[in-house]
């Protein structure tokens, strides 16, 4: 049984615009909405950190957005430090950095709790004082059933994906390397080898995604894997693809930027073997109304296989939900707040409005207009 789990609660203080998120309760289907600027990319960027913690990479990731102080809520000055508390069903991952002189960051603390109803509570300090995470190196020498397989395997396996980039010079319009095939990329430049990976090891699943694929671009047939080697004996995959009944191919570029981002979008939420938490910051971009509704039907049956948080401004994708998927993000006095609604309480609103509506009116909140 695999160990990844999604998140149950999450506690941030002190990242960016999250000066106090507090067990922010956190269902197999988030939608977060709010206004620009409310702090949903913030959200997304934890996220991101994350990553970097896990693969002893937070000093170079702080470093590439310049440093501590523009992480850390307001400021050095006015926060001390970034803590956190994930909570997966039993187990917990906590954490607490420090800004340094010289603009990074440091652990003053690092832990793994456990709570058991057979075997109690168990608390696990990691150390502090060491500027790269301790967990990978504590999870190596664990055992496959413990609380640091549950934190470490869960955390590793999260995706963060951007789709944004469709110019020329994308990594998506690029050839990839055949080998690149175990798990999709973050701005899904590997794309090719990873559905010439899926179409060898999951053929079912990858008929799956062709069929999705057509039902937005009813033009598209399939796509040609032909490896092309180099001469350093690497096989390199380029996005070749076929329009119905024609045996023409073409390259990725002659794809609209909807229909790119959406064979992104099919395949990052059709994937085997998929993470336990996704994470997609403004899927609408580009997409036709009717791909905007496959995208939410998507969304929705991919909640079933892991946990599913979405970062938009659509109102056409919101109308596709109910409230109670919803997590609206405000901006109030300078910091962003989170609060997930319940349905229940709108009931007499949704007789005559749809969920957009109430959201454009600032019904629900997390609106520009005050």
């Amino acid at each position: 049984m695999s160990t990844k789990k999604a998140i149950d609660h999450l506690t941030i203080r002190g990242f960016k615009s999250i000066k106090s998120m507090d067990r922010l309760k956190l269902e197999n289907l988030n939608i977060l909405i709010g206004a620009n600027g409310s702090g949903k990319s913030n959200f997304v960027s934890y996220f991101k950190m994350l990553g970097n913690m896990m693969a002893a990479r937070l000093q170079n990731g702080t470093r590439v957005q310049g440093g501590a102080n523009r992480i850390v809520t307001f400021g050095v000055k006015e926060t001390k430090k970034i803590e956190s508390v994930i909570e997966f069903f039993l187990n917990e991952y906590r954490f607490e950095l420090d800004p340094t002189v010289d603009g990074g960051f440091s652990f003053s603390k690092e832990e793994l709790f456990f709570d058991g109803p057979m075997y109690g509570p168990k608390l696990i300090r990691l150390g502090s004082g060491h500027a790269e995470s301790k967990l990978p190196e504590y999870y190596l020498k664990s055992s496959a059933v413990s609380v640091a397989d549950h934190c470490y395997s869960s955390i590793l396996s999260w995706r963060v994906f951007h789709f944004h980039d469709t110019s020329e010079r994308a990594g998506v319009l690029q050839p990839s390397s055949v080998k690149d095939s175990a798990f999709l990329w973050h701005d899904a430049s590997n794309l090719s080898a990873f559905l010439y990976g899926i179409r060898l090891r999951h053929p079912t699943i990858y008929e799956q995604i062709i069929s999705v694929i057509r039902l937005a671009l009813p033009f598209f047939d399939d796509f040609v894997f032909d490896p092309e080697e180099l001469p350093t004996g690497e096989k390199m995959l380029w996005l070749l693809w076929k329009q119905r009944d024609s045996d023409y191919v073409l390259w990725p570029s002659q794809l609209s930027d909807g229909s790119i981002r959406f064979i992104c979008l099919v395949t990052a939420l059709l994937q085997p073997d998929p993470p336990s938490t996704i994470l997609i910051d403004e899927p609408e971009l580009g997409l036709h109304p009717h791909a905007i509704t496959l995208l939410a039907a998507l969304l929705r049956s991919a909640s079933q296989r892991m946990q599913v948080i979405v970062a938009t401004q659509s109102v056409p994708l919101i109308n596709e939900f109910s409230i109670d998927d919803l997590i609206v993000v405000e901006m109030k006095d300078g910091a962003s707040t989170f609060e997930r609604k319940s349905e229940a309480d709108f009931a007499s609103w949704l007789e005559d409005y749809t969920i957009g509506e109430l959201w454009q009116k600032n019904v629900l909140g997390g609106s520009p207009i005050r």
